[in-house]
């Protein structure tokens, strides 16, 4: 039963990029690392990685896994953020450039994703409340007043008058 709720809420891409991104934890000294999967991670980024970088990922994350498994410090890891401090601290960061440029995507995507859906979740707000009955230009600008609250917080509003107040045509004194 839980199982198929699972499959109703994620595609199998996205199953795809969970089980392959869980490939490159730590825990249990990366008793989960696949390495066929670690490729198949790197391959849903084709703008991240070349045709020859990714050749090259193939070489560096069989030395990669040798190489963290056979040190002290590695073995206690508890997760993906762990594990990339550590390669800094370490400065395999370096010995590894494209086994820490998959670490650094595992670690945005779960951010990148709640934004996108916090997006979406916002725009569709945004239309019930008005009904369909705006502009798409209008209720872009809208949005991003609604999606960047933060920027738009620090903007003094006695600025935003001034300028409208200093426009040149205008109706209404403000």
């Amino acid at each position: 039963m839980q199982l198929q709720e699972l499959n109703d809420r994620f595609t199998v891409t996205n199953t795809q990029l969970l089980l392959s991104m869980a490939c490159l934890s730590p825990i249990d000294n990366f008793s989960t690392f696949d390495k066929t999967k670690v490729m198949e991670f790197a391959k849903f980024y084709p703008h991240e990685f070349s045709p020859i970088e990714v050749m090259m990922l193939d070489a560096q994350v069989e030395n990669y896994i040798i190489d963290v498994r056979s040190e002290v410090e590695f073995a206690s890891l508890k997760g993906i953020n762990d594990l990339s401090e550590k390669l800094v601290k370490t400065r395999k960061h370096i010995v590894y450039p494209l086994v820490y440029r998959l670490l650094k995507l595992a670690m945005i995507l779960p951010v990148a994703t709640a934004t996108t859906e916090r997006a979406f979740s916002t725009m569709k707000f945004v239309k019930n409340m008005l009904h369909n009955r705006i502009a798409d230009e209008w209720m872009n600008d809208y949005l991003v007043t609604c999606i960047e609250k933060d920027v738009f917080n620090n903007i003094d509003n006695e600025l935003i008058i001034q300028r409208f107040h200093n426009m040149k045509s205008h109706n209404v004194q403000l």
